[in-house]
């Protein structure tokens, strides 16, 4: 019955959104009139839903409608079963199904109706497929076809689709890495061939490292054409825009930015709330709950000199690509965590798995757990790992460690606002500023990690808490652009509902986040709200 009852609440839904769309599109089609001189802005967005519209989709809409009303022609490039197999479409259970092309292609009809459209369809390079007849996944890897480097290109959201970050060199992980590759050379040339014929200014592309917006992007950066990025960021229906890569969130703080006393205050509200585990990631709640420490947890610790947390990511997560500096891998650095547990018996390391390892239909396939098992974890008196089901609270970890590891997790950053020698062993978001412990080199990283283990007190230079607590505001309140005036919750966690808005709105001085985004497009601002939106 709960079932029938969502079943139909979907279907509203579905109505209320065609219908906002009909009026707005209709509505900023009659009053657009672009300035036929100026370069047109592409916008391109295949890898953020299959049907219904969630955040990226409608931060890529919505600042296409205020680019198309500031006055400059937009296209948008879609996909119309233009590839044999798309990221999502290869995560619905058999990667060897055919992608449900129909409903995707109905709903970006609706969401790009009121600028014209390009869409491209698949044709197979009978030449690039001999090219990838009985190659080993390593092989795959190093695949170069016209100029362009495929393999690489495709392999992130093939770890992504898989959940995997070492792929089985096994038929249905072949198959899928040779049809991505296919797909991918499809896209490079009709993009190729579509850029060239109106000559854009730039292209704006959801997230730049699944495999159809990485290779737009790659050959737009190769034919000299600006790329713009975006993502979701911190805060509730807020987007993350930048001419770089988003998904590492690269923030240009001035050396002046001083917090003020209100703003101390804003965010100590906010990281209370973090600490409690009461927040959403793109619609997404990670922590049901979050439990204090048990009795005979805490009893175990006394028997050992020291505490140290460990926190992993999700091995296949988007983010690993930038992180992968001081290590090849995470596991790699795991590997180093247990090897030196074996030589430091009085600490106890405590490894906790990631909460989104275990996701309902995002499940990881190489997991922290199941690496524990492999290594024979449960015969080490000095090391635990907890499950990513456990509702252990992280932070009281965090407040009785002698330091804290991790490798990018954003915990890293809110262990140094709680006053913890954090030691990082990959890029983060926030390790563009001095934060936390992050060597240059992995010779470093061991021996710092070292005389970590043998100090009787980590001297935290003052400055972390400082950076950290700028990088964590500028984040959430300069840079995170707030789209929630035009856009509700939906009862899909990470899909959205537009709101009832004029379409005047999305006109210059309407809104001072579609200006932000359509400014820093056009005119090459920056991607920061100036006001404070705390």
């Amino acid at each position: 019955m709960i079932d029938f009852i969502n079943k139909l609440k979907r279907g509203f839904q579905r109505l209320q959104l065609y219908s906002r769309l009909f009026q707005l599109n209709r509505k900023i089609a009659a009053h657009t009139v672009p300035d036929i001189q100026g370069q047109p802005i592409i916008f391109f967005n295949t890898s953020a839903r299959l049907e219904g519209l969630n955040l990226n989709a409608a931060f890529s809409m919505i600042t296409s409608w205020g680019i198309q009303l500031a006055g400059r022609r937009v296209y948008h490039f879609s996909c119309h079963s233009g590839m044999s197999h798309c990221v999502l479409g290869a995560g619905l259970g058999d990667p060897k199904a055919l992608p449900p092309c129909q409903k995707c292609i109905k709903d970006t009809g609706w969401f790009t109706a009121s600028a014209p459209t390009i869409w491209f369809d698949y044709q197979e390079d009978p030449e690039l497929k001999i090219q990838l007849v009985n190659k080993s996944i390593s092989e795959l890897e190093e695949i170069n076809y016209k100029g362009r480097p495929l393999g690489q290109l495709v392999l992130p959201s093939l770890r992504w689709i898989l959940r995997r970050h070492h792929l089985i060199n096994d038929e249905i992980t072949r198959y899928l890495y040779c049809e991505f590759i296919l797909s991918a050379h499809n896209i490079a040339e009709k993009f190729s061939q579509f850029a060239g014929e109106i000559n854009p200014e730039t292209v704006v592309v959801f997230n730049g490292l699944q495999y159809p917006e990485a290779t737009v992007r790659w050959v737009a950066k190769q034919e000299g054409i600006r790329v713009i990025t975006h993502e979701v960021n911190l805060q509730p229906f807020s987007a993350f825009f930048t001419d770089e890569q988003a998904t590492i969130y690269p923030l240009n703080i001035p050396e002046d930015f001083v917090l003020s006393e209100e703003q101390n205050r804003v965010l100590d509200q906010y990281l209370q709330l973090r600490f409690q585990g009461d927040f959403k990631m793109a619609g997404i709640k990670f922590w049901s709950a979050m439990d204090q420490l048990p009795a005979d947890f805490l009893s175990f610790t006394e028997g050992f000199d020291g505490l140290v947390p460990v926190f992993t990511n999700v091995i296949f997560d988007t983010s690993q690509v930038h992180a992968n500096t001081l290590f090849p891998h995470m596991f790699a650095w795991l590997d180093l965590v247990r090897e030196t547990a074996e030589k430091h018996p009085r600490i106890l390391f405590v490894i906790r798995a990631h909460p989104d390892e275990m996701r309902k239909g995002k499940s990881s396939q190489e997991s922290v757990v199941s690496w524990a098992v492999d290594q024979g974890i449960e015969n080490m008196s000095n090391v635990m790992v907890i499950g990513p089901d456990e509702t252990l609270s992280s932070y009281e970890l965090i407040q009785r460690s002698k330091f804290t590891m991790v490798y990018n997790s954003s915990i890293g950053l809110e262990a140094s606002l709680l006053g913890a020698p954090v030691l990082c062993a990959g890029k983060a978001r926030y390790t563009q500023y001095p934060t936390v412990f992050y060597p240059d080199s992995l010779p470093e990283y061991k021996e710092l990690l070292t005389s970590f283990l043998t100090m009787d007190e980590i001297h935290l230079p003052a400055h972390f808490s400082e950076n950290g607590r700028r990088f964590l505001f500028y984040q959430l309140y300069r840079a995170s652009l707030p789209f929630g005036e035009f856009l509700l919750d939906h009862n899909n966690p990470g899909y959205v509902q537009l709101r009832r808005f004029s379409w005047k709105k999305l006109l210059p001085g309407g809104s001072a986040v579609v200006d932000c985004v359509v400014n820093g497009i056009l005119n090459g601002d920056e991607f920061i709200l100036e006001t404070d939106q705390e």
